[in-house]
Order: structure tokens, then C-alpha cells, then sequence
């Protein structure tokens, strides 16, 4: 199937831990405290190769990965150098890092520690894998971190293209009892133009006083509007607090933001709730990562609290206009006319582009115009059908495109000259221009009856056809 046996490196650790006073770092695990959380055997969208796993610790106590390993089909070890996995944090293993290799038909995966003692078992089979679509990229992940890896029913397809490395499953349905701040997940993607509203939430504290966070976005994709107070720390309004918000030195790409609680004695509140609201807008299609960066915190009345913060990502699409509606085309007025009509689309148009399929098979702007209508007298070859595209133009936007067919009946095929007879002058014009093509200068387009982009046998053929026919 693959493969090679390569250490383990440290990639990346999402999840910020803030501790109160000294943590130790267990060094010694035992089964189910760090659990094969996602698995990413597919790739990504960028590159089939940029496959990963994710680990997620489940215990309240950092744990040193030095000299873990994971066997792969029992074939291949794939060993963990060096690094720490905080507590309730991810450790993700990165293809780009150490060129890791799963098979696409299924995998098992044993997850040991320093002393070869398993601590968790993914499809120990080695069958095809309980999850993930190798079609759309979404990964495979862990319903419920308590639950057997072994077990088909607690791993499904990710809800979100590419996954969620080194943040909370999209399919997660286990019980959360950590302390933990979330921003809320967008269940639609927004669009250049929109306004974007987040709800930042924390969950399952005690006796918590006062946060302050550092948030970091990219301003190229969305420009920060403000922050409102939500209901937690002041009790739904029934108790003083002051809450704070502003662009660190008036900069976009980091919100200073932070609020506590006025009372005394100093006291804290505990349970789950809003913190506040973030509100954006969004300037540009793309991608960016809101994230709570190394300085943030949330105490209690006697020091930091450890918080799992928990970052997003938002995707912006592309701001899209209406196509027209209703394209229809007919024969124009006159012969060698066809006329085009088609209904605007309900958001409006700047203009609209008339496209035409030429001789290559290449669709050619031939007009730009406000009105709902155009007629194409342009070179029509009697019979030959022609197609149309026509294009909504909003601003910078444009649609994708309405597309119709159709000829004009009237006239005569071969008739190059438009006398209404095929005749002596028909045959002259196509020896004087005998085999040119479509790129010379004295090219007739009215002479290439059959619409190839070549004067020829073929349009010969034509002439020949309907020779000393009157229209």
C-alpha cells in the first residue's frame, strides 16, 4: 500500500491553554487519555498528499509524546520525536512535515506510548476506513473521544470541507465538561458585502471574574465593525461590569477586547453563557482564521483559570450576480439578421455582454450593451446556427452566462455575394480566396459556408449544391 517509516513532528498545536500557577507534565498515559481524534487519509483540497491525524488529550494534565509512536498496518512506525500535548489541546500530524502516507482503502492505526503500551486503536482490522469522502475532502472524525476508535458507528464524515484540525469535531456529541470559550460556527457561508455577527460563548467555568482576549483575523477578508456585551458576566444586566473593545493601536488584524466584573468583595459567576458579540464585515472572498492568540486570558477571583479557547474559521464566497432570464433568439427583421431578447435578472444590470461561438469554437464578445435586446447582423451564413451567451455585468461582477442557439432560414447557402442567385460571381469570390483561413488579413467570413474558419472544398461543396438556385 505505501510507505515509509519517518519521525513524527510537531506541527502545530491550535488550541491555547492558559494555566493557573505550575503544570506538571504527566509523562506515564494510560489507554484513552490521548485518543486518534481525526484522520485525514484523503488529503486535502490544496494536495491529495497533505494527509494528517490529529490526537486530542482527554485528561486535565499535559502529556509528553516523546517516543510515542503509531503503527500503521503493523507495518510502519511512525514515532513521535518530541512535543507535548496540553491538556484537553490536539497535537496534529502533518504530511508536510514528515511525509505521511495512508492508504485510501483503510488503514489500522495503533497509538502507543513510550513504553509500547497501546493507548488507542483505530479500525485494528485494517478494513476500509469507518469515514471520510475522498470525493469532497471531509476527514474522518471522532463522534465521541470516549467512545472505542474501534468502533464504526463513533466516527462519521466531517460536516466541514477539509476538517477541523486542531479544533472541536464537526460530528462531536460527547458530553463537554471542560472550561471552554467558542466562537460560534457560521451555518452558511457568507458573501463579499455581507455582514458577519459571532457570538463568542464560554462553557462549564467557575467563579470566573474577568477575561481579556487577544482575537486576530485577516483584515484583507474582513474589517472589524465593534463588539457588544453579551448577558454572562453581568448577570443578564444586574451587575456592573466593564467590558472594552477596540483594534489594538487602531490596526486592523487584532481586537484587544476584555470585560470583569464590578463588585464587592470581588465575585465571580459560574456555568455557561455569552460573552460577547463580534461583528464584521465581509470585503473580500477568501478565508481567514479568528483566533485567540498566547495573551489571553480568563481568571476567577484568585488567578487564571486553565480554558481551552477555540478558534474559527470563515470562509467568504465570491459576492455572485443574477444570470438574465428567458434568452430567446429569433429572425431578425431583415435577412442575415438574427435578434436576441431575454428578461433582466431581479438584481439589476449595469450592462449586458453578447458573446458568439466564432469558426474555433471560441465564444467572442461581439457587443456590450444596457438594453434587453440586439440584433446580430454580423456575417450570417444562411442556415448555419449560430450560439449565444449572454452575460448580467454589475460593477466588477459578472454572471455566468445564458446560453441559446438558432439560424436564419432566409437567403441562400452559397450565395457569398448576397445576389439571391449561386452563380459564376459566387464561384470567382471563392477562387480568389482559396484555402485562407480565419487568421489572414483578406479572409471573407461570408465565403465559409460551412463556418470552419477555412475557405475550401467544403464550402465548394456548397456552391455546387445549390448552384443557379434563386431566392
Amino acid at each position: 500500500m505505501k510507505k515509509f517509516t519517518i519521525g513524527i513532528l510537531l506541527f502545530s498545536l491550535f488550541v491555547i491553554r492558559f494555566p493557573l500557577g505550575i503544570i506538571n507534565v504527566a509523562n506515564a498515559a494510560s489507554p484513552g487519555n490521548v485518543v486518534i481524534n481525526e484522520v485525514a487519509w484523503m488529503g486535502t483540497t490544496a494536495s491529495t498528499t497533505e494527509e494528517w491525524i490529529e490526537l486530542y488529550n482527554t485528561t486535565g494534565s499535559d502529556i509528553d509524546l516523546s517516543c510515542w509512536t503509531i503503527e500503521d498496518d503493523g507495518t510502519d512506525t511512525y514515532t513521535i520525536t518530541s512535543g507535548t500535548i496540553l491538556a484537553g489541546g490536539y497535537f496534529l500530524i502533518e504530511d508536510a512535515v514528515i511525509n505521511l502516507s495512508l492508504g485510501n482503502t483503510g488503514d489500522s492505526l495503533i497509538l502507543k506510548d513510550d513504553l509500547a503500551q497501546t493507548i488507542d486503536t483505530v479500525n485494528s482490522t485494517g478494513g476500509a476506513w469507518f469515514a471520510g469522502d475522498n470525493t469532497n475532502k471531509y476527514t474522518m472524525e471522532r463522534i465521541d473521544p470516549s467512545v472505542d476508535g474501534d468502533d464504526p458507528a463513533n466516527w462519521a464524515d466531517s460536516l466541514v470541507i477539509d476538517g477541523t484540525p486542531g479544533a472541536v469535531n464537526s460530528v462531536f456529541s460527547g458530553a463537554p465538561s471542560d472550561p471552554s470559550v467558542v466562537i460560534e460556527d457560521l451555518a452558511v457561508n457568507p458573501v463579499e458585502g455581507d455582514s458577519i455577527s459571532l457570538t463568542v460563548s464560554i462553557a462549564n467555568v467557575t467563579d470566573v471574574l474577568s477575561f481579556g482576549f487577544d482575537i486576530t483575523y485577516d483584515p484583507l477578508v474582513l474589517a472589524y465593525t465593534g463588539a457588544t456585551e453579551n448577558s454572562f458576566l453581568n448577570e443578564s444586566g444586574s451587575t456592573s461590569t466593564a467590558f472594552n473593545e477596540g483594534l489594538e493601536d487602531g490596526n486592523p488584524g487584532k481586537i484587544i477586547i476584555g470585560n470583569s466584573r464590578l463588585t464587592t468583595p470581588p465575585s465571580g459567576v459560574s456555568g455557561s453563557g455569552d460573552l460577547f458579540t463580534l461583528s464584521f464585515d465581509a470585503i473580500s472572498s477568501g478565508s481567514t482564521t479568528i483566533a485567540f492568540d498566547s495573551s489571553s486570558f480568563v481568571s476567577d477571583t484568585t488567578g487564571d483559570l486553565t480554558v481551552t479557547l477555540d478558534s474559527d474559521i470563515i470562509n467568504v464566497d465570491p459576492q455572485t450576480i443574477d444570470p438574465v432570464q428567458n434568452l430567446l433568439i429569433n429572425e431578425g427583421t431583415n435577412r442575415y439578421e438574427l435578434t436576441l431578447n431575454w428578461d433582466a435578472p431581479a438584481s439589476g444590470a449595469d450592462s449586458y455582454k453578447i458573446l458568439r461561438r466564432d469558426q474555433a469554437g471560441t465564444f467572442t464578445e461581439i457587443a456590450n450593451i444596457a438594453s434587453t435586446n440586439y440584433t446580430d447582423a454580423n456575417n450570417l451564413i444562411p442556415t448555419q446556427v449560430y450560439e449565444y451567451q449572454v452575460i448580467t455585468v454589475k460593477g466588477s461582477l459578472e454572471s455566468t452566462p445564458a446560453t441559446a442557439q438558432s439560424a436564419d432560414s432566409r437567403g441562400i447557402k452559397g450565395d457569398n455575394n448576397r445576389s439571391d442567385r449561386v452563380d459564376g460571381r459566387d464561384l470567382n469570390n471563392l477562387a480568389l480566396h482559396y484555402t485562407q483561413t480565419i487568421s489572414d488579413p483578406n479572409f471573407d467570413p461570408l465565403i465559409d459556408t460551412t463556418y470552419d474558419g477555412q475557405i475550401d472544398g467544403s464550402d465548394l461543396i456548397d456552391i455546387g449544391a445549390n448552384w443557379a438556385i434563386t431566392y
